[in-house]
């Protein structure tokens, strides 16, 4: 970044998992503060999560994607997403080397938007008064969310992911402020769908941290080619075939392109029921009419 001012920034520091509605709050604030002082309003985070780094939690699983976290913050305003890479030598560095090399010299902060119980710098040993008197030296203003500000919207990542992991989309988006969603490229399936007349689109994750909502059926939405399409996903194993492997399969309602090699983003609105297994395949297809015209009274009253 070169030094003229339009460089310098407005900042909040965080993992923002999800993006949630108590998160917005703050992003709400980093934008209104870019404007009023001629900022540029900033998001820095860090991937890996950092306790996958320093707790070696490789299980902890993450509501958005990078690419999602990207699409949703620019949807919010915020145009400038600094993705930190967490490693032990970073989570080593002293509050001074962070605030100095990081915040000051890298990232031209001039105002700092922070939460009331922030700690960093090795062994997070620095709080958010420390990083005032920082301030102080470095000439960047530090604003402080208060407690009763973050505990006003009772929402946290955990209870979203907790709400996911029980197949509870409803509460979920309430949380989140958009529809949670599923994004991957579409790839080759067994093709069942389509010997039963419910051909559908077998989406490939890539991403292993992102979090997978509790297996069932989901009524569906996406944007494709410009326009809104909605559907029906199966999140699972496909057990009336013996399945062996998780897949997460879409049929949309009215549509016929071929989707193989494209990236889809699929949100999700309502769950259906959970996954059954069924005596024979006459059985499914009977259901899968079922659950499509459940999809579409759905759809009819709140789409």
């Amino acid at each position: 970044m070169n030094k003229n001012n339009s460089n310098h920034t407005v900042l909040t520091i965080g993992t923002f998992d999800g993006v949630h509605i108590g998160h917005q709050k703050i992003i709400k604030r980093l934008v209104e503060i870019s404007k009023v002082k001629n900022l540029t309003p900033s998001l820095l985070t860090f991937f890996p999560h950092p306790r996958m780094v320093l707790q070696k939690d490789a299980n902890i699983k993450l509501i958005n994607t990078i690419s999602e976290k990207e699409t949703i913050l620019n949807a919010f305003g915020i145009s400038n997403l600094i993705i930190k890479e967490f490693t032990k030598d970073f989570s080593r560095l002293t509050a001074l080397e962070y605030v100095e090399n990081i915040l000051v010299n890298q990232l031209k902060a001039k105002h700092i938007i922070i939460g009331y119980d922030h700690h960093f710098g090795r062994n997070r040993n620095a709080n958010i008064e420390d990083l005032k008197q920082f301030g102080k030296e470095f000439n960047f203003e530090v604003e402080e969310i208060s407690k009763q500000d973050i505990n006003d919207v009772a929402v946290s990542s955990t209870k979203i992911r907790n709400a996911l992991l029980e197949g509870d989309i409803k509460t979920a988006n309430a949380y989140l402020g958009y529809n949670f969603m599923l994004s991957g490229t579409v790839i080759s399936g067994k093709k069942l769908g389509k010997t039963i007349n419910y051909p559908t689109a077998n989406l490939y994750i890539e991403e292993t941290y992102k979090l997978i909502p509790k297996h069932g059926v989901y009524i569906v939405k996406s944007e494709i080619d410009h326009q809104t399409v909605y559907g029906m996903m199966n999140i699972g194993f496909n057990p009336t075939v013996n399945g062996k492997h998780q897949t997460i399969e879409t049929h949309f309602f009215n549509f016929n392109k071929d989707l193989y090699g494209k990236n889809l983003k699929i949100e999700l609105l309502q769950r259906l029921r959970n996954e059954h297994k069924f005596e024979s395949v006459s059985e499914l297809q009977n259901q899968l009419h079922k659950d499509k015209t459940d999809a579409l009274e759905f759809l009819n009253k709140n789409a």
